[in-house]
């Protein structure tokens, strides 16, 4: 091995040393026993492996004669019922507006493009506080739909499938209309399996959004009952901020859906990102 190979390698594993330790540690420290992170010196391994942070976050338990729910496992069913939702209605817009955009033509087509292009560079929570209020006409505020809603026709995601699919050939998709295809067809026999590996990885980042979002669930829902999981942790972590083992633990549950989601959908995420186009 040439001793740049080696430089290179080296420096891989250490960005990838550094990418996962915080990780590894987060999961560490959620099986100490509760106080024992915050001794100095700072412990890098329990001195026994406890389930009690896991056991205190996911069920209840009895603070000063009451009941006491963490909300957590309604918060993360929550949180996987709007993200799935989220992801599969807004797969659905989007990727045939950005098939519209780059291969049909019709009237206005290029004037739209330029707005949803400009319309990019103004940040999301300028439009927070109207949209709070058309939804509080519309009686969407403290709803599943509220949460939803906004998020659906993202202009990064048509954009993303308009640029991957001005790859695919003109001419495989004219062939196709000369033999009596319809516009549904094309894009559903054709279009659509050339764009899969796109498709996934748009699928992953509306996932993650929606999974991670928390000012917009925070804003719209009152009832606890409705929370998200980003809003009931920020909720637990109000009361209990000293208590670093259980918000570890409320870390890794926030973190481990979507990791796994990621390494069991990471074959297509990679060839989206780095394949850039598809191949006619």
């Amino acid at each position: 091995m040439s001793p740049r190979a080696i430089v290179a390698n080296a420096a891989a594993l250490l960005l990838t040393a550094l990418t996962v330790a915080p990780l590894a540690y987060m999961v560490i420290v959620s099986f100490m026993p509760r106080g024992e992170s915050s001794t100095l010196p700072t412990p890098l391994w329990p001195s026994r492996w406890s389930w009690e942070n896991y056991y205190e976050l996911l069920f209840r338990r009895q603070i000063e004669g009451a009941w006491w729910d963490y909300r957590i496992v309604p918060a993360l069913l929550n949180s996987l019922g709007i993200a799935a939702v989220s992801t599969v209605l807004g797969l659905l817009l989007t990727v045939p507006a950005g098939y519209a955009f780059a291969k049909l033509r019709f009237r206005g087509r290029e004037r739209l493009l330029q707005w949803l292009i400009a319309s990019l560079v103004v940040p999301g929570q300028v439009a927070m506080l109207p949209l709070f209020l058309i939804f509080k006409e519309l009686g969407l505020v403290n709803s599943y739909a509220g949460v939803i809603l906004p998020g659906l026709a993202g202009i990064f995601a048509i954009l993303f499938v308009r640029q991957a699919t001005l790859a695919i050939p003109d001419e495989m998709i004219d062939a196709a209309r000369i033999d009596g295809a319809s516009e549904v067809r094309i894009f559903v026999s054709i279009v659509l399996p050339l764009l899969t590996p796109i498709v996934v990885t748009l699928a992953l980042f509306m996932f993650l959004g929606s999974w991670n979002d928390f000012l917009w669930p925070l804003i719209v829902l009152a009832d606890q009952h409705l929370y998200t999981l980003p809003v009931a942790v920020a909720a637990i972590a109000r009361e209990h901020a000293a208590d670093g083992e259980l918000m570890m633990a409320a870390a890794v549950v926030t973190t481990m859906p979507v990791l796994l989601l990621f390494l069991a959908l990471q074959r297509y995420y990679l060839t989206g990102l780095l394949g850039g186009s598809v191949k006619g």
